[in-house]
């Protein structure tokens, strides 16, 4: 298992931060070589799927998602999602969530996530599977919060 957590503060309110975070087809702009393509009628909720497809031709693979958990900032700001990998390949969850921020004004947010790759063994590749996944996730979140939709 390769548990990671790349958090930010961002000066964008929660509301905005939520919607950026989880415009899924915006992560095909954050992550090299991958587009997201969502199978379920907006608007995004629980049940929600979606697929991250990365690779060029024949060495690529799918990598699909469902929403368990979807709850959008509310009157305190805070907000949660919890995505389940649900593919052949790419197994594990991720939580996104945003608050506002403790120490300054706008939002802190969070994603964790437990990436595993179906046949590699936890003890041997998780610290690669981190070493390689964090600075990605980083970039891509980094993006998300900067970049307008």
């Amino acid at each position: 298992m390769a548990l990671f957590t790349v958090e930010r503060t961002t000066d964008l309110p929660p509301d905005e931060a939520w919607r950026r975070l989880t415009a899924w087809e915006r992560h095909t702009a954050t992550v090299p070589l991958t587009r997201i393509e969502v199978l379920t009628p907006p608007p995004s909720g629980a049940g929600t799927v979606f697929v991250a497809r990365t690779g060029l031709g024949p060495l690529s693979f799918a990598d699909p998602m469902r929403v368990e958990e979807w709850q959008p900032p509310g009157a305190d700001g805070r907000g949660h999602c919890r995505l389940v990998k649900t593919g052949r390949v790419v197994l594990g969850w991720a939580e996104l969530s945003v608050r506002p921020s403790p120490t300054s004004p706008g939002t802190h947010v969070r994603w964790r996530e437990d990436l595993r790759v179906r046949g590699l063994p936890d003890p041997l590749f998780a610290r690669p599977t981190t070493l390689t996944a964090r600075p990605l996730f980083t970039r891509a979140l980094t993006t998300l919060l900067t970049t307008p939709a």
